[in-house]
């Protein structure tokens, strides 16, 4: 994920970027004290109707690029809802 900090509201999933191979999230916190990282897990868990604690941040804790694990939720599950977001 692409996550764009300081934003004037929540968005994900937002656009997919194909030059940086990712889904853009926004999020209102800006990027310090792990604000930003904390809302891009809260928004992803809500996407996929998931509890925060099966959202964990695998990668780009210090970056605009990041890398989440989901749990307790299917790959099938998880490319259909993407599918039904960016294809309806």
């Amino acid at each position: 994920m692409h996550v764009v900090p300081r934003s004037t509201q929540i968005t994900f999933p937002g656009q997919y970027n194909p030059w940086r191979n990712s889904i853009e999230i926004k999020v209102q916190s800006e990027a310090k004290e792990n604000k930003a990282n904390t809302e891009t897990i809260k928004a992803v868990a809500g996407f996929f109707q998931l509890s925060v604690k099966d959202v964990a941040l695998v990668s780009g804790e210090k970056k605009r690029e990041k890398t989440v694990c989901l749990k307790n939720i299917s790959i099938r599950t998880v490319n259909a809802k993407l599918e039904k977001f960016f294809h309806g």
